[in-house]
């Protein structure tokens, strides 16, 4: 990629919703370059007005319960309606594999070729933080271009749900039914977190089984603390291949949202989150540039073994580390 320094025709291009330009415009937030990311950032100031209309829609699940297929039909779903909608991935997994364009696209081969709807994976950046950081400028770029629902999908487990969760407005947690154990294999703080669950699959012989999970589902959230006083996490059945409750699930997201409006709190979490997203770049940075200092890249490895064979603390290594580091700065 060259070395493009006019802010312009991206903006121009993204507002106007030029696939090209908007795909040339996430390319260059991914991009490691410091005049990249210089520029990617004067192009995000000047979206930054244009961006804020959309629904964020965050969706995570166990391994097999189909989240490909559910957030598919669900695009479909919300495409017929006339509405715009980008599917955006955050994979954990792409530092190692690189991620994949034609992946993504793969597996939602029906909703990748209609013109209302925008695909894009993570990008590889290393760490899972790099992953969530340029996803969360991608978000803005494609409110910006005015799709009216963003869909972000962890494709990994663990802290990347946590990730989604600090960036959107709406979190959905898929599960599956028929188990045996259906609390087994989900963590309480994925419970805490979430704003709806959906039993997925319940389809055939599977709709009792998705029934009783249901009802489990609601006793162990019955446990927990809402996050909002004006919302108690549903517990909902759906079937994405059969497209049996997907329809429920949206008016329970518009629900959702009309509520937080008319109280203020989706205005207040979206602040909070926005502050969330500024303190992180700067732990981020920090770090970075932690590991870029040539005082300590000279005594690291010294350090390390020193810790590593008990000759010096964990906590005087610290400490002489970010004595250096303060001497620099």
């Amino acid at each position: 990629m060259s070395s493009p320094t006019n802010p312009q025709p991206y903006v121009k291009g993204v507002l106007e919703q030029n696939r090209r330009m908007l795909a040339r415009t996430i390319t260059l937030i991914e991009s490691v370059l410091p005049e990249h990311q210089a520029l990617a950032r004067t192009i995000l100031d000047q979206l930054l007005p244009h961006t804020g209309k959309s629904i964020r829609l965050g969706i995570t699940g166990v391994p097999g319960v189909g989240k490909s297929t559910f957030i598919e039909s669900f695009g479909m779903m919300l495409v017929e309606k006339g509405l715009q909608v980008a599917v955006l991935a955050v994979d954990p997994s792409s530092q190692i594999s690189g991620g994949s364009v034609m992946a993504d696209k793969t597996r939602m081969e029906r909703l990748s070729v209609e013109k209302a709807a925008f695909i894009r994976p993570s990008p590889s950046g290393g760490t899972l933080g790099g992953v969530a950081r340029k996803t969360r400028e991608t978000m803005l770029v494609c409110e910006a271009a005015g799709y009216d629902v963003l869909i972000i999908e962890t494709l990994g487990v663990g802290q990347s749900e946590i990730r989604v969760a600090s960036m959107v407005d709406f979190f959905l947690v898929l599960m599956l039914a028929g188990a045996g154990d259906e609390l087994q294999g989900i963590k309480k703080g994925i419970l805490e977190m979430a704003d709806a669950i959906a039993i997925n699959k319940a389809d055939g012989g599977n709709v009792e089984n998705a029934k009783r999970a249901a009802k489990a589902y609601e006793t162990a959230l019955g446990l927990l603390n809402p996050s909002s006083p004006t919302w108690k996490a549903p517990v909902l059945i759906c079937s994405a291949l059969a497209m049996a409750g997907i329809e429920d699930i949206w008016d329970m997201v518009l629900d959702h949202k009309e509520r937080l409006e008319r109280t203020g709190e989706l205005e207040e979490k979206r602040k909070k989150q926005a502050l969330n997203w500024m303190w992180s770049l700067v732990d981020d940075g920090l770090k970075e540039r932690f590991y870029e200092s040539p005082s300590i890249k000279k005594l690291l490895n010294n350090i390390t073994r020193e810790v590593e064979t008990g000759v010096t603390a964990p906590t005087d290594a610290a400490f002489a580390l970010l004595s250096l580091f303060d001497d620099r700065t």
